[in-house]
């Protein structure tokens, strides 16, 4: 249980953290949460064979291709990255992406569109873990 509620938060914090890659309306200081897209979309691959470049880049052209999708307002794909090693950090992932709706309706579109399910039926092999977060802004 614990284990469980630790990558709770390792990957609510990740996702945070992930906003600096965001684009430059993410960076300002006088951004506001209502500026922001209301739903964050954050998403953990585990791959099951995490030594594969071949697996991870078929995994980030996937990811890749969700793009295409109208109601994809922002997308960031990345890896683990090289920070200093402390107890709160958990880089186990592969592959993580960050997608930004501009509402729950546009996110259960996403949900439903054929290049999503195209990337599911494509790439689901290749994962033998995914953790899924969404979030609303405050």
């Amino acid at each position: 249980m614990a284990d469980i509620k630790r990558r709770q938060f390792l990957a609510t914090a990740g996702a945070f953290a992930s906003l600096s890659a965001l684009p430059a309306m993410a960076h300002s200081s006088r951004t506001t949460n209502a500026e922001l897209p209301p739903i964050l979309h954050m998403v953990y691959f585990w791959l099951k064979n995490p030594t594969s470049t071949e697996d991870k880049q078929k995994l980030i052209a996937g990811l890749q291709s969700l793009r295409a999708i109208p109601q994809v307002h922002s997308l960031h794909i990345g890896v683990p990255a090289n920070t200093l090693k402390r107890d709160v950090i958990d880089n186990s992932f592969d592959v993580s992406e960050l997608m930004l709706f501009e509402s729950v309706e546009a996110q259960d579109e996403y949900q439903l569109h054929p290049i999503h399910k195209k990337f599911v039926e494509e790439c689901s092999h290749l994962w033998r873990e995914v953790v899924v977060r969404d979030s609303v802004s405050v």
